[in-house]
């Protein structure tokens, strides 16, 4: 199958992170993901991640996941590509700039919870830089960025605050604001 897929992480409050994983589990940057992928150049997928560690192993926790059974489309329009849900909008626009295939040295895959952990995929080719801007839109959700050109890290923040506890899911999380887009990027590979 042939993937085209599209990431981009943003910094929200680790904290706030914290306070929405299930017991067991440790956040380990404050980061969002969204992860957008073409399947054979016609099906979307889309899904939201925050780093982890749990069960002795590192990786992302997925907080939500959809397909175009749950209203997921996208659009391109030249060589920006846009994923829609009615409270989601992210465009990423590739830039021509290349970067090292996108493998991650902590990452042994992510945790579904209640399925059954999916080990991280070997991808080896190079990945495109990409523009991105995104808006959440839920009654209290309403986080938004765009990038700003440059990839930024992220390190892992010391607790300061403890939240109440909250449900891992894509509402709590776009409650938590966007402090700043820190990197976006697209790749296409074979998926098997």
């Amino acid at each position: 199958m042939k993937v085209e897929q599209f990431v981009m992480a943003y910094e929200a409050e680790q904290d706030r992170l914290r306070a929405l994983l299930p017991e067991g589990f440790t956040s380990l940057r404050p980061v969002l993901r969204l992860n957008g992928e073409i399947w054979n150049g016609d099906t979307p997928y889309l899904e939201l991640n925050t780093p982890v560690e749990g069960q002795g192993k590192r990786g992302w926790i997925n907080v939500a996941h959809w397909e175009a059974d749950s209203g997921l489309t996208f659009t391109r329009e030249g060589k920006s590509v846009t994923f829609r849900l009615p409270f989601l909008t992210i465009t990423y626009t590739p830039v021509g700039a290349e970067g090292g295939c996108p493998a991650e040295k902590d990452n042994d895959g992510c945790f579904f919870p209640g399925e059954a952990f999916r080990p991280a995929e070997s991808i080896t080719v190079n990945k495109e830089f990409c523009d991105c801007r995104f808006r959440w839109d839920f009654p209290k959700g309403k986080a938004g960025g765009e990038s700003t050109g440059v990839t930024l890290p992220a390190y892992p923040t010391e607790p300061k605050i403890q939240y109440p506890r909250g449900e891992l899911n894509a509402e709590s999380a776009a409650a938590i604001p966007c402090n700043q887009v820190l990197g976006s990027y697209m790749v296409v590979f074979e998926r098997e």
